[in-house]
């Protein structure tokens, strides 16, 4: 990787600092739902707006329910369609370094939204409902990862069950099942990769009708200090502290764990975003050590997509 592509972003005509966006004409995908999607148009430019306190209303019941700050950027930019721009390197703290161990992603474009939809924060969206086709809204993989075609599902739709596969007990599936049927649980999208050193990485996007639903079971899957469900593969996970001094782009809180040692085989490292009506669930595993580094980039630019 070079220094000058931090998360994963590729040449355009301008950058933001500290995990911003910089909005770029980018032609518009099909959609695969039958929304019919607006043309992209040209996005005005705005500049990066500065931290400030959260304003979103499950974040600040996310707060008073975990007790733990939740850092959020203002969006910036609308339209249809939008480039996105990653943190510089000299940005994040840690990763400062030529090679930090980042991946090679691709430069990411958010797809269009139906003609007349607003975005999931804006001040309109009081629902805070993703309007673009949720398959769409995953993040692509690095360059050289193989791809995981068991997440594919039939039509990018993953059944219920693939996602439960995540978890160890069998009482904890039973729960959670039941928890997603009476949540109303609409879609499952996901997509997985393993990269050249053996990390293995999984993305699932839930979509349920409202974002009091997704609030109320992130509260359930990611209490504060541990998980509330055990992941495969896994003994005792924490809290990933090193998320605290992370710029932090999304307008919606985050929980990130760790698995602490003493570990099997493999370490898993796994995160939530509860945005909007989605909430993203992001697992990654690695023989011996899975690395911070791409683990938090992973986290950083699939809650850009979705923001």
């Amino acid at each position: 990787m070079t220094e000058q592509q931090a998360q994963a972003v590729g040449p355009g005509p301008e950058t933001t600092p500290a995990g911003g966006l910089a909005t770029t004409e980018a032609p518009a995908p099909s959609a695969p739902e039958p929304t019919p999607a607006a043309e992209p148009t040209p996005v005005p430019q705005e500049a990066s707006a500065s931290p400030a306190p959260p304003k979103d209303r499950r974040v600040l019941r996310a707060v008073v329910r975990w007790t733990a700050a939740v850092v959020v950027f203002a969006a910036v930019g609308a339209g249809t369609a939008y480039g996105i721009a990653g943190m510089e390197r000299t940005d994040v703290p840690g990763l400062a370094t030529e090679q930090d161990g980042r991946w090679d992603y691709p430069t990411l474009t958010r797809p269009p939204l139906p003609s007349g939809s607003p975005r999931p924060f804006a001040e309109e969206n009081a629902a805070e409902a993703h309007y673009a086709d949720l398959r769409a809204l995953l993040l692509p993989a690095p360059a050289g990862a193989a791809d995981d075609r068991a997440l594919r599902g039939e039509d990018g739709w993953l059944p219920t069950e693939g996602f439960l596969k995540e978890f160890a007990d069998d009482d904890e599936r039973a729960d959670l099942r039941q928890m997603l049927k009476d949540d109303g649980l609409r879609h499952i999208a996901a997509r997985g990769w393993t990269t050249e050193d053996g990390t293995h990485t999984r993305i699932y996007l839930l979509r349920f009708d409202t974002s009091v639903i997704v609030d109320d079971l992130a509260g359930r899957l990611a209490p504060f200090g541990a998980p509330g469900y055990r992941l495969r593969g896994t003994e005792t996970s924490v809290a990933d502290e090193g998320f605290a001094n992370l710029p932090w782009p999304g307008d919606f809180p985050r929980w990130a764990y760790t698995e602490s040692k003493p570990y099997g085989a493999e370490q898993v490292r796994q995160a939530y975003l509860g945005a909007g009506d989605v909430l993203a669930v992001i697992v990654q595993s690695r023989k011996g050590t899975a690395a911070s580094v791409p683990f938090r980039q992973t986290v950083t630019l699939q809650s850009q997509l979705l923001g």
